[in-house]
């Protein structure tokens, strides 16, 4: 009798394991939240976004408010397009910016929507002009070395 109960927890404790599991690799691919509510769709191009994925949320002041449905390069412009559907409860003005930004710990990178002061709000289909490409690091750390580089041969020059 012992002997089963141990086996009972042990393969218990398997499962919430394997459960637990599951719930991690949905939160990371995120898949947590379906959108299976109405949504409109609106489109932005940017300069540079970074690791930004399909899928990934579109958030404004912190709550999902829809997601990435698809990303394209504009061979015309040199810039890539970012078609996002955002939910129909959603309404933003037509002078919305869009940036992206990264959070958690994992560097998830998201699209944020900050509202503008248009009376006239965004409709499917339209394009959201304000935007901010995603910030590199590698280059932010680059223009610092570079900066500091010149400020050192300004101080050689002028000791000379």
């Amino acid at each position: 009798m012992e002997r089963a109960t141990i086996d009972l927890w042990v393969g218990l404790f398997v499962v919430a394991g394997i459960a637990a599991l599951m719930a991690l690799a949905m939160k990371v691919g995120n898949l947590t939240s379906l959108n299976v509510g109405e949504t409109y769709t609106v489109s932005a191009y940017f300069e540079n976004i970074g690791g930004l994925k399909a899928r990934a949320p579109v958030k404004s002041a912190g709550v999902v408010v829809g997601r990435v449905s698809e990303i394209n390069f504009d061979d015309d412009k040199k810039e890539a397009l970012v078609t996002m559907k955002v939910d129909t409860k959603y309404h933003f003005d037509k002078d919305t910016n869009a940036s992206i930004l990264t959070s958690g710990l994992l560097g998830e990178q998201y699209v944020g929507l900050e509202a503008g002061g248009d009376t006239e709000m965004l409709k499917n289909g339209d394009k959201i002009k304000l935007t901010q490409g995603a910030v590199v690091l590698e280059k932010l750390i680059s223009q610092f070395l570079y900066s500091k580089a010149s400020e050192g041969n300004e101080k050689k020059a002028d000791s000379k």
